[in-house]
């Protein structure tokens, strides 16, 4: 996607060779006509998948699939950080740090959400390490439903992510892959 890239390359600020910013465009201020372009995208790629719901994790994947959902026609799930006076009792749980927040939590998606007549496409924000994804693809096959893919916003193919998800036979389609953040420059693959 190549208007994503250049408002990369405008916009994200890199912080390490391992970390890059991009809160001006997803994880703080969303653009909204950017957010719509990659939900067609991802749409687009997986419109042959028979996608019954999209499922995300709390909070900067939502914009990307609820945009996804929305194209496609289906409901968007998102796994909660935060247990609530209200969360279900009865959930998928499964416990993942997270590489940007430096910090353990629990990942929870209410059984009544996910259940083995779905078809779920899973959509992120970014992908650096792959403890969050893989979480929450744990869930989804706890539940009996089927993943008919992964999209990422941002790849950091550099870091070993969406490397490990392929690895287990997923379909992983990125719009944009980082193959470098050396020297604070953005090296796109």
């Amino acid at each position: 996607m190549e208007s994503l890239k250049q408002r990369i390359l405008a916009e994200a600020s890199v912080l390490s060779s391992d970390v890059l910013r991009i809160d001006a465009l997803l994880n703080h201020q969303v653009d909204p006509a950017l957010t719509m372009e990659m939900g067609h995208e991802f749409a687009k790629r997986f419109a042959e998948e028979k996608i019954t719901k999209v499922i995300t994790v709390e909070s900067s994947g939502i914009p990307a699939a609820f945009a996804t959902a929305y194209v496609l026609g289906v409901p968007l799930v998102f796994a909660r950080r935060k247990k609530t006076l209200i969360a279900d009792p009865d959930a998928y749980v499964e416990r993942v740090p997270s590489f940007t927040k430096g910090m353990v939590t629990d990942i929870m998606v209410s059984k009544q959400f996910l259940s083995e007549e779905d078809r779920v496409l899973f959509i992120d924000d970014i992908i650096a390490n792959g403890d969050a994804a893989r979480g929450l693809i744990k869930i989804i096959q706890r539940s009996g439903a089927q993943l008919a893919g992964f999209g990422i916003v941002v790849e950091k193919s550099f870091q070993a992510g969406g490397r490990t998800i392929r690895e287990q036979g997923i379909r992983v389609e990125p719009l944009v892959r980082i193959s470098s953040l050396e020297n604070g420059e953005i090296t796109f693959e």
